[in-house]
């Protein structure tokens, strides 16, 4: 399985077919068993641990269905937290409010989550996952804890920030119109690939020019 830089490909398949597994070993949260997972030129089996962590903080960003906000920070502090050991907190604190503005928190910044609704809370963790400029953008069922309209209105804010921060996309998802909206979808069934195809769509994810970038993201 080989991914192109920018490239937004759905990860489908029935539970346990192996998605969030697949997203683990491409994060190198995982190692796998046999064969060699490669993001971005790098090998991900020759990193140790500490060079693995180093490697997802500048270029993995990741999405979750929870998006496990800490309730006694704020949305602020909830973006920034876990990149302080990487950058001084003025910078961050910068680049959150930015992003936090890009997701249309502006004003929810000092926010608690309790104060936020399920859909905020999950562009909290977008913005959160965007901090730092990642390439390779990874979500496990991102709006599974969400109602449709809520689910249209995040699936075209990814759109519009995948294209203007020219971002890989890999999103493991149980449903169908998250799946629609990718350039291809890889269906998996007991932990192997059992189809992958190319998609059109007029959703907003699409294919974008980013010279700047490898060819492929992973493979």
């Amino acid at each position: 399985m080989t991914v192109p830089a920018t490239a937004a490909v759905a990860v489908t398949g029935p539970s346990g077919s192996g998605k969030s597994t697949l997203l683990n070993l491409i994060a190198g949260l995982d190692r796998p068993t046999g064969g060699e997972v490669t993001v971005l030129g790098q090998a991900l089996s020759a990193l140790r641990e500490h060079e693995l962590t180093a490697f997802r903080a500048r270029h993995v960003g990741f999405v979750f269905q929870d998006p496990h906000l800490l309730p006694g920070l704020t949305a602020l502090e909830n973006v920034v937290v876990a990149r302080l050991p990487w950058r001084s907190r003025r910078e961050l604190e910068r680049e959150a409010r930015e992003l936090l503005d890009a997701v249309g928190l502006a004003g929810r910044v000092d926010h608690p989550p309790a104060r936020l609704s399920g859909g905020e809370r999950q562009r909290v963790g977008m913005a959160r996952a965007l901090l730092g400029g990642p390439a390779l953008l990874l979500a496990d069922e991102p709006t599974g804890n969400l109602d449709a309209a809520t689910t249209e209105a995040l699936l075209e804010l990814l759109g519009r920030l995948r294209a203007e921060l020219t971002l890989t996309l890999v999103i493991a998802t149980h449903d169908p119109v998250v799946a629609a909206v990718a350039d291809r979808v890889v269906r998996l069934v007991d932990g192997q690939v059992q189809s992958d195809h190319a998609t059109a769509t007029d959703a907003g994810i699409r294919m974008v020019t980013a010279p700047d970038l490898p060819t492929h993201i992973l493979e």
